[in-house]
């Protein structure tokens, strides 16, 4: 599979968080499947390729969004999926029940991602989105059910701001660090944008538009009937 490295854009050579096309070109071809309202690139690989995209807060077609960061490098993505597999996430909410410092600044982690979820909605000017109020991601704050959603909020943030996901992103280095490009080969930079979207999200709101259609369809009858 070819993946050569990305020139850096103008945004990604000054470190700028806002995505310039080629990032959401990149971005799509990341994730196999078009990427939806990413508003900012809150960490880059040492190269300039995004590691995280951030979402905003309330989708384009009306759908409230509560995972912010979201965790888009295929590197990144198969070790996390790795060590979810080998049990870390039980391991870690066992932690959570017995360790009450790790549980306080567990939940200053989950206020943390809520603050910068309203901030990256203010920026993106989607305004408030009360369907997701007090909730974050990954099980935050008192379970861990998502190493993805942890580790690009430690990303995204820095050390120090999410104890699980800077735990989850050291546990990653097997097969990824942040002083190393891992680009090549990773995706298939020649092929392609997807341009039609999969996601449980779009099949969902397809499902309800294909269901109000019928219904629609089934009330007209009726009415033509009685007449």
């Amino acid at each position: 599979m070819k993946g050569p490295l990305v020139p850096a854009t103008e945004s990604s050579a000054t470190d700028g968080r806002v995505p310039t096309a080629l990032d959401l070109d990149t971005l799509s071809r990341q994730l196999n499947r078009p990427v939806r309202d990413v508003v900012e690139i809150p960490a880059r690989c040492v190269c300039g390729n995004p590691l995280v995209a951030a979402t905003a807060p309330r989708l384009s077609n009306g759908i409230p969004f509560p995972t912010t960061y979201y965790l888009t490098h295929p590197v990144l993505t198969a070790a996390a999926s790795r060590l979810e597999a080998a049990g870390l996430m039980n391991e870690m909410t066992d932690r959570l029940a017995a360790d009450t410092e790790l549980a306080a600044a567990y939940q200053h982690a989950h206020e943390a991602y809520i603050a910068a979820r309203e901030a990256i909605g203010e920026r993106a000017g989607t305004g408030p989105v009360p369907e997701t109020a007090g909730i974050s991601a990954g099980g935050m704050p008192t379970r861990v059910k998502c190493l993805h959603v942890l580790i690009g909020h430690a990303l995204a943030a820095g050390p120090g701001v999410n104890p699980l996901g800077d735990e989850a992103l050291a546990a990653v280095a097997e097969w990824w660090t942040a002083e190393r490009c891992y680009c090549e080969g990773a995706w298939d930079n020649q092929a392609p944008v997807p341009n039609k979207d999969l996601s449980r999200h779009v099949k969902h709101l397809n499902q309800l538009k294909a269901e109000a259609a019928g219904n629609a369809d089934s009330t007209s009858d009726s009415a033509n009937t009685e007449k």
